[in-house]
Formats: C-alpha cells, structure tokens, sequence
C-alpha cells in the first residue's frame, strides 16, 4: 500500500465517485466502496468507479448471513478482486470460515467487530454488559480462531487486540483529523493517534469527501503520517 489512509467514497453517483477518485488517488493507499455506493450501482458501478485506478479496492459490504450465503457472495465478487472485504463477525465462527474459504488468495477478509457508532450504553441496550473493549476483544478471538485476514474494530481498542493478533490486519474507522467534526462517530482519534495505536488501515471518509477541497484535505492528513 502506498499508505495506511483507504478514503470513504460514500456517495451514490458514478460520476460523483470517479471525480473523487481522480482527485484524492495521489494522496492515498486506497478507495473503499461500501453499501450506498453498491446499493445504488452493484458490482458494474464498482468496476466503472476503480477502472484506470491503481489503488486497491475495499470492499465494505460488512455481509452477515448464514454460511452457504455469505459464501456465495464473496465468491460473487470475486471479479472485482477486492484487495480488503468485511463480513460480520457476529455471524459466527463458521460463517466467518466459509467467507475466508470462498474468497480469493489474495483478498483480506476482516471481520467487523463493534461499530463506531455504538458506545457501551448501546451494547447494554442490546444485551451485551461487558462493553465494547471486551466485546470487540471476544469477536477479534473469534474472528483470529476462523482463519480471517483481521478485523474492523475502533482505534480505541486496536492496541490490545494487536498485541494478542500480532500479524492481523486492523481495519480502523472512527478517525477524524484534529479538529474536525464527530458526526455518528462515538469512539474516535485523530490520524497520527490511530496509526499509533496499531492500525493498519485507516477509513477516512467525510473529513475528505466533504472538504471543499478534498485533494488538499487528503493530502494533509498524508502529511500529518509522514
């Protein structure tokens, strides 16, 4: 990767997506592409988006089914090569097995632990009491037991699963250059902060995609790693 910063094209217009694409492509390691944008256009909409780009392609799809049906959709997108693609890790140890089984060598099947959107008031409400540290440490030991790539999990809690996953790619959203603004995000760092931490990827999508200049924005958060 040419750096650890994937920007979140989370539009549903092609054109919208490619002129981004073009604008921020010198400034970062790769494209990610999640449900709006694969809602709206599927899986032609993802190739007209990365045709003539040499970035690789993250695929969020965050997919969470029984195991026959999540095997069969990383299979089906298998001509899109996605260099990284989500699955739920709440769907379990063999779905989360089928999904590293269906899909390609050299795609990186990560596992999405708790969302950045949810803090521990959240998870108490849908019944899990120990938090969301130890909710994504208990997914992070599942996701590593099915044989996957790594995980999605929040910067807050990068640190401790890397040091019991030390090979595992960690997928990290909830970043916000200093100063910028949280929106849905809960558990948030800035850049430098979440590359320290551990994080090997970082998702950074609005701080990028609605700066009036979103070439000048990505660049700088390209600076603020060097």
């Amino acid at each position: 990767m040419r750096g650890p910063v994937f920007v979140a094209i989370d539009v549903a217009d092609v054109a919208a997506a490619r002129a981004l694409v073009a604008s921020v492509a010198p400034h970062v390691g790769g494209i990610k592409l999640g449900l709006q944008f694969f809602c709206a256009h599927g899986a032609a909409g993802v190739a007209a988006v990365m045709a003539g780009c040499d970035l690789p392609l993250f695929l969020d799809l965050k997919l969470h089914d029984i195991p026959n049906t999540v095997a069969g959709a990383v299979a089906s997108l298998a001509p899109l090569a996605p260099s990284i693609l989500t699955v739920h890790a709440a769907g379990g140890a063999e779905m989360l097995a089928a999904a590293r089984a269906a899909a390609l060598p050299a795609t990186r099947v990560v596992a999405v632990t708790v969302l950045t959107s949810l803090d521990d008031a959240d998870l108490l409400a849908a019944g899990v009491s120990d938090g969301t540290a130890a909710q994504a440490a208990r997914l992070a030991r599942l996701a590593q037991g099915a044989g996957l790539d790594g995980i999605v999990c929040s910067p807050h809690e990068v640190a401790a699963v890397k040091s019991v996953w030390p090979a595992g790619l960690f997928v990290v959203p909830g970043v916000r250059p200093a100063g910028s603004a949280v929106g849905d995000q809960k558990r948030v760092m800035t850049p430098p902060q979440a590359v320290a931490a551990g994080a090997s990827v970082l998702v950074i999508g609005r701080p990028i995609t609605s700066a009036s200049d979103p070439a000048v924005a990505a660049a700088a958060i390209a600076a603020s790693l060097a």
